[in-house]
């Protein structure tokens, strides 16, 4: 048994078993980039994991371990803890692309000493940054992201049951591999915006040089700003592409985390 018991019979294993479930929901919503931030109360997170914890009560026959303060119990509920957190690990990988080309256009700009505190995570972070999250996140959730991934945490109980399907180290492989995908994305992302910033300050560069009485910094700092904006303007589609590509990655990438085929 569960060694607590509080009288109430099968409405106490039904308690038991959805906080069982919310276990790895809740560690997956800790993790993610939108759910886990800083502004999200923590009781709106406890909320939404036991709404979607009831939801997979009812349709899928999880159970609680027989002896949940044992040994055995705790080993397999540090396993939900850890499926859940990898899961909301992936979509980090995502959201953190943009914030790599932020760094890197930011700092071609010379913008690179602007910097705000960032509410969702509370460090210090780009203005550039700023624009690139907040243009994410309205992308995720526009696109219905976010429902996939919902989808997904359900289908992991399908191919990790608790107690008899363990995360193997394949499967943390496969998380870490997303870092190389991700990186990619940040590149394809800010060299539109670095070569042309390239071009201006070889130009400013010949310039000085043609001129040397003229201020190098004052010339090459306003010249890297205003380049940066006009063609932050100029690839303001082909961001909204990358930043959607971006999205479809990482939902396609949680999927093949819970994929029965990559154990």
């Amino acid at each position: 048994m569960i060694a607590l018991h509080f009288g109430f019979g099968a409405l106490e294993a039904e308690f038991w078993r959805m906080i069982f479930v919310m276990t790895r929901i809740g560690a997956a919503l800790f993790a993610a980039p939108l759910f886990g931030a800083n502004s999200v109360p923590m009781q709106l997170r406890v909320c939404l994991a036991g709404a979607v914890a009831v939801m997979i009560c009812a349709w899928t026959p999880v159970a609680a371990p027989t002896a949940l303060f044992t040994l055995s119990g705790l080993l397999i509920t540090a396993q939900e803890i850890l499926i859940g957190l990898s899961l909301g690990f992936v979509l980090q990988w995502s959201f953190a692309a943009p914030l790599m080309a932020a760094e890197v256009i930011g700092g071609s700009m010379g913008m690179s000493i602007a910097a705000t505190a960032d509410p969702v995570s509370g460090a210090h972070s780009p203005v550039m940054g700023q624009y690139f999250s907040v243009l994410l996140t309205v992308l995720f959730l526009g696109l219905g992201a976010h429902l996939t991934w919902f989808a997904l945490i359900v289908q992991s109980y399908e191919t990790f049951p608790p107690g008899s399907a363990w995360f193997t180290p394949d499967r943390m492989l496969l998380v870490a591999s997303f870092g190389t995908q991700m990186v990619t994305a940040a590149l394809a992302i800010a060299l539109p915006v670095t070569l042309l910033l390239l071009l201006v300050q070889v130009m400013t560069g010949v310039i000085s040089r043609s001129a040397p009485s003229l201020n190098l910094l004052a010339l090459g700092l306003p010249a890297g700003v205003l380049a940066g904006i006009a063609a932050l303007i100029l690839t303001a589609p082909l961001l909204t592409d990358k930043l959607s590509d971006l999205s479809l990655t990482a939902v396609t990438q949680s999927a093949q985390l819970v994929s029965p085929k990559n154990g």
